[in-house]
Parts: C-alpha cells; structure tokens; sequence
C-alpha cells in the first residue's frame, strides 16, 4: 500500500508552481513527474529515504484557479504519493505536522454510510404502510409542481440502478469516482479502480435515497421531485461488513466528486454519509465552501448514532443537516445531533427503490436527507416556472420558517427548527413570489 498525504499550504507560502498533474489523472498518466514539493518537507522525506510524487488535489474549474476556488483553498492543496508501499514513521510524520509552510498534514481518510437497522426486502403490502411522503406534506406541494428537468441534484453515494423503472426517467449524467488504486482493498468488492461515467450501485444504499427524490410512484409513492434530474455520482465503494455489504469511500475522492458536481452546475447536492474529524482540517471543509459560494445548496445526513458527535459535511457551516423523524414526527432515537441539525424529516422504516429493480424498507439520517434535498429541487423548480431563480439562502429560509415545531419557534438541538412541512414551504413560496410579482406590477 502506498501512503499518500493530503497537505494544504497556509496561505502566502510559496508552494509548487508550474504544470503539476491531479492525482487522479496521476494515477493513470505519470509522463508529468514532480517530486519536489518544499524544502523542509523534501529534506525530511529524503532523509528517511522517502521518494514521492507531487500531485494537485484539485484541478481548476478552468485553465485558471477562480476566485472562488482561490478563496476556498483548493489551490493550496497538494497530494504527496508515496513510490513505494511502506509505511511513514509516526515520529517524520509529527515533524512534518510541524512544518510552519503547511496548515495541515493529514493521511487519507475512508468514510461510509452506516445505518441503523439492517434493510430489509418490501413486499407490496409492507409499502402501502409508510406514510412519509404524506407527513411532510408533499400532495400538497405537489399541486404546486412535481419539479422541473432544468433543476439538478447530484447524489453522492455508493450509485443508482440508472435501469430501475422508477429511476431511468430521472438519470441525467453518471460519473464514479471511487479510486482505491494503490490502497489496502481485503475489504473491498466490485468496481475498485478508474474514474469513468458509469455510477453503477453495487450495495443499494444510493439507489434507495434516489428512490425517495424521484421515484415515478409505480409502486411506491412518488418521489419528492419526480420531474427534476438526477446526476449520480459514485463516490461510496462496496465493502463487505460481516455479512452486509456497506458503502465506504476515501473523503478525498468525495471532495473532488463535490467539486466536480459543483463545476457541472447541480442545483443541489445530497450526502447521505458522513465521517468523524480525525484531525487536519474539517473533513470536506474547502470543497463545501466552495460549493456554497457557487450557490449550490448542500444537504446532508446528521449521523446514526444517536449521540452529540458531529459527522462531516453535516456539521460545516451553511450546510443543511437532516437528523430522522419517526412516524409520529418525533426525533428517532438513532439520530445524532452534534451537527447543528437544521431540521428533520421521515426517516423510520422508509420505501424506496432497491437494485435491480426492487423495493426495500431502511431506516436512517440517509433516508432522512434526501426528503429535504428533493424538497430544495422542488422549491427552486416553483420559482424557476414563475421566471425566478431561488438562492441558497432562500431555500433556507423558507425551510426554517415553515417547519412544524411543537416547542415554539426557537431552535432545538435534536429537531432544529422543526419537523420538514414541504406543503407549507410551497405555500409560503407560492404566496412570496405571487406578492412580489403584485409590486413589480404596481
């Protein structure tokens, strides 16, 4: 195994410049060779007879870093690979760590999408018995609109059965991301290796919370945004978990998979999955920025322990973290709160696709996060048939504001502000825009 460490430089530091490879077209081109990276770093490395490569992290959006990509950071983030598998001393490794060029130094981190209760397969019968869609309202918000193919969210998961009858209206573009080229792999099955444009799901996990954003309602109610478009984006590998198969990627490559969503134009990103911070650097902290300042809206599950731990990107600033309601609207006991949780949704024993065409029941923050990513599609669909263009900051706020909240209107740490209403946030959505376009008129 070679190690590879993640090294962003602190700011008005001189770094590398000059052509230099991301390391994810490093891994399949090495005729551009750098191995020169800062002084100190390459004496330390040498001195422990450490030969490595130089690699970006990041590509730019264009030929040129832009300004929101310089004022994220992703210019000064910088993968070193090792040439040989063998491991990095602890004692070079905190030497490193102490090098004043460099704001952090961190190994390569893998992330995953527990649940709290195994799936299980659902009959026709057992569907007919959730009511999720009709808790946060959505028959309602449904007479406003079902979506529009012009708004896009992009699920980074472990994939989506792009043929599932419910799914394959919906399925805009694929990309997979999962490389674990050069890592340990005993755990992993399936599709390891190379970037391609194939996000095909070999667990389920993302194909079920596709299910609950768009499902045509064959045989399940329909999804929250059945008319808006679906970009899959592979990011979560299959690894064996006893004898359940889980999802589990490298938080690297989520972070390159957010910026090349964000650089596609999504509207909307979903993340069901999230990992502790080990240290160096919040985990997706420059990537989600990024994503922000380009106006993306950023959801994300809370975490399924139950406890006040934080899970990344649930608890960066600015993004929505979904903790799970059960059917009564109460916060399940599963549901972790240490991310600042915005609000919550159904997410107790939920229909929604399965691979290869089937359905199946699942309980989770996972489950809980794409009602309320759907729930952004549609409100940004809503404003976009009446000629308008929802923010980020829009979005919100017409989510917070319509929330049910037994407690009153202040915020609680385990539900934020309440319990997801969608009929209510179209509603409030509909009469905003109708009063707007009455002064304009006027």
């Amino acid at each position: 195994m070679k190690p590879h460490l993640v090294i962003k430089f602190a700011q008005h530091v001189a770094r590398p410049q000059g052509p230099i490879p991301d390391w994810q077209q490093f891994i399949h081109d090495k005729s551009l060779i750098v191995d020169r990276l800062e002084p100190q770093f390459d004496t330390a490395m040498r001195e422990n007879g450490l030969d490595f490569w130089v690699t970006r992290e990041f590509s730019p959006r264009r030929r040129s870093w832009s300004e929101d990509e310089v004022a994220a950071g992703l210019d000064r983030i910088f993968r070193v690979i090792l040439r040989r598998e063998t491991g990095l001393p602890p004692e070079l490794v905190a030497r490193i760590q102490l090098n004043p060029s460099f704001e952090y130094v961190r190994p390569i981190v893998v992330s995953g999408a527990p649940e709290p209760e195994p799936v299980r397969a659902a009959s026709l019968s057992d569907l007919r018995f959730d009511t999720s869609r009709t808790r946060i309202g959505l028959p309602r918000a449904h007479m406003f609109g079902r979506g529009d193919r012009g708004i896009r969210v992009a699920i980074l998961d472990t994939g989506i059965d792009a043929q599932h009858p419910e799914l394959a209206h919906a399925i805009e573009s694929q990309a997979d991301f999962v490389n674990m080229e050069g890592l340990d792999t005993t755990q992993f099955i399936g599709d390891l290796t190379g970037y391609d444009k194939l996000a095909e799901d070999e667990v389920g996990h993302g194909t079920h919370v596709a299910g609950i954003i768009a499902a045509r309602g064959l045989q399940i109610p329909e999804g929250v945004a059945p008319n808006c478009s679906l970009v899959a984006v592979r990011t979560l590998a299959t690894m064996r978990d006893g004898d359940a198969l889980v999802g589990a990627g490298i938080v690297d490559n989520i972070n390159v998979a957010i910026k090349w969503a964000v650089d596609a134009g999504v509207d909307v990103i979903n993340a069901s999955l999230g990992i502790r911070h080990a240290g160096g650097g919040l985990p997706h902290e420059e990537v989600i920025a990024y994503a922000l300042a380009r106006g993306v809206t950023v959801v994300a599950a809370s975490g399924n322990d139950g406890t006040p731990e934080k899970y990344y990107p649930g608890a960066l600033p600015g993004v929505i973290a979904v903790g799970a309601g059960d059917p009564t609207g109460a916060v399940a006991g599963f549901s972790s709160y240490g991310a600042e949780v915005s609000l919550i949704a159904p997410g107790t024993t939920i229909a929604s696709t399965e691979i290869g065409g089937g359905y199946k029941l699942a309980s989770g923050t996972s489950q809980a996060s794409p009602f309320v990513a759907g729930a952004v599609a549609l409100l940004r669909a809503q404003a976009l048939a009446r000629g308008e263009r929802l923010s980020d900051r829009d979005v919100k706020e017409i989510l917070m504001r319509t929330c049910d909240q037994p407690r009153g209107p202040l915020r609680d740490r385990r539900r934020g502000y309440g319990h997801l209403n969608l009929g209510d946030a179209c509603q409030l959505l509909n009469n905003t825009l109708r009063q707007r376009n009455t002064r304009l008129a006027a």
